[in-house]
């Protein structure tokens, strides 16, 4: 195991090299941020002393051995916008992403694990083509044009939920219920294919041959099995919901790290921009091998060479 992990955390070490480079470039793309600073009628002798303050005047070569150098020491480089460190802008704004993520997970969770061993148990009848269809409408809604949509239901023609920012506890439940609906889609449709599976297994036939009720079997024995890839699933959803939520951060001006990436963009913010995406990857990279790791404690038949 200890060997296991090793070599995962050096494999991460190459793949947090790789993005450096990648958002590195990427973020030049996006244009010249002093384009934004500077006034219309700014001189070149102007626009000249402020990419010289900014750093931008040197060779990119330069810029990236100043970017690795500092990433490396643990020094992400100083916001454009913000005027402060873009890791400490980061982390401030991290808080306010993980608040929202329990109430969407644990929302999608409560609905997709019954519907997902409802529509195993009940396969090929009615409850199973429902469950299905709501799984396959919650994949394919665009989490914008649901969050618009709630917004205009709950917040505009009834006046019920507010549909911006954040506040007391109603201000969650839009944004939760906008990320959480692609979570439940996707966990429902695993934990039925994977019950499905582990339902056919021997050792789920021997406990009916000893006379096990079919609640304690499928809720005892089958859906333990069963969920080991709803917990690599889980994993990968709850990166992605910390590092992908652009989109529902910004409908609902949330302000977490989602909208502060668009913001990073948008001003062209360099610094920001490259420490929310490496900061970014490093809480996927630690997220996906924390689950490889309760594997073994999910199924003791899991063993790391």
């Amino acid at each position: 195991m200890q060997r296991y992990i090793l070599r995962r955390l050096l494999q991460g070490a190459l793949l947090l090299f790789i993005v450096a480079l990648v958002v590195f470039a990427l973020a030049r793309v996006s244009g010249n941020p002093i384009d934004l600073l500077v006034r219309e009628d700014a001189t070149a002798e102007d626009r000249a002393h402020l990419q010289k303050a900014l750093g931008l005047d040197r060779p990119m070569h330069e810029q990236l051995y100043i970017f690795l150098t500092g990433a490396v020491r643990g020094d992400l480089g100083q916001s454009i916008r913000y005027r402060r460190s873009a890791a400490e802008v980061f982390f401030e704004r991290l808080p306010n992403t993980l608040k929202l993520l329990p109430l969407a997970m644990a929302g999608a969770l409560a609905i997709a694990i019954p519907l997902g061993v409802l529509a195993a148990v009940y396969r090929g009848t009615l409850v199973d083509r429902l469950a299905g269809g709501l799984a396959v409408l919650g994949i394919a809604t665009p989490q914008f044009w649901l969050g618009i949509v709630l917004i205009y239901v709950f917040s505009i023609q009834l006046g019920v939920l507010p549909s911006a920012r954040m506040g007391g506890p109603s201000h969650y439940v839009l944004p939760a219920v906008t990320l959480g609906v692609f979570l439940l889609a996707g966990m429902m449709r695993l934990v039925r294919s994977s019950l499905l599976e582990v339902m056919g297994s021997e050792f789920v036939k021997l406990a009916r041959l000893k006379g096990l009720s079919q609640t304690i079997v499928i809720w005892k024995h089958c859906l333990r099995n069963a969920l080991i890839p709803v917990v690599t699933l889980f994993g990968v959803y709850f990166a992605l919901l910390v590092t992908g939520a652009i989109v529902t951060e910004t409908v609902f001006a949330w302000p977490g790290v989602g909208r502060l990436t668009y913001e990073a963009v948008i001003f062209r913010d360099y610094p920001l921009l490259q420490a929310v995406i490496l900061l970014k990857a490093v809480i996927v990279l630690s997220v996906n091998l924390v689950v490889d790791i309760l594997y073994a404690y999910l199924d003791p038949r899991v063993r790391y060479a």
